[in-house]
């Protein structure tokens, strides 16, 4: 209950902060996520934007994560973004802190198509960032998104993340999925 109550915060703290809040699912998932950038919040203004993103997956078990990164657009490649950061997943006695990376990049389909982007991430805790139970935690995630009105996207992708214990290792999810985000 206090998991789900700090995503519902989270969440509401994405919409005074005029971010992004978004839910995505398939068959047996359901993801809540949201994201706030820090710089609005306290009116920073330079190149890097220092982004809080918070998740909520459940899959048969739950996950809550939890990321702080700073972002910049990468020089000579126009519409490219990265981020690099931390991040903390919560499971059933389960607690890693994962080093965080994340790649965003802007189609150059402006005037022809709608704004669209694909999206990755990955997320890797050794041993020595694996807390509790965990040996080891590991995720990936490949998302292709089209904003197609504004504000609301619509998103399609891909997740594999691993939530290994030191007594057995665990796939936590391995599957497609489809949502929407909105902007604020």
């Amino acid at each position: 209950m206090k998991r789900l109550a700090l995503i519902w915060a989270l969440l509401v703290a994405g919409l005074f902060a005029r971010n992004t809040v978004g839910i995505d699912i398939n068959n047996n998932d359901v993801e809540l996520s949201a994201s706030v950038n820090l710089n609005r919040l306290t009116d920073y203004s330079t190149g890097t934007a220092y982004i809080l993103e918070a998740g909520y997956l459940h899959s048969g078990g739950n996950l809550l994560t939890l990321s702080f990164s700073g972002e910049n657009a990468l020089p000579g490649i126009p519409g490219l973004r990265l981020a690099f950061g931390l991040q903390s997943a919560f499971a059933d006695s389960f607690f890693a802190l994962p080093l965080y990376a994340k790649a965003d990049y802007t189609l150059p389909t402006s005037g022809i198509f709608p704004k669209s982007s694909l999206i990755a991430s990955l997320a890797f805790a050794p041993s020595v960032l694996s807390f509790r139970d965990a040996k080891s935690y590991n995720a990936f995630r490949i998302e292709g998104d089209v904003e197609v009105i504004a504000n609301v996207h619509l998103f399609a992708g891909y997740r594999n993340i691993d939530t290994n214990y030191k007594a057995f290792d665990k796939t936590f999810n391995d599957s497609w999925y489809g949502g929407l985000r909105l902007s604020f």
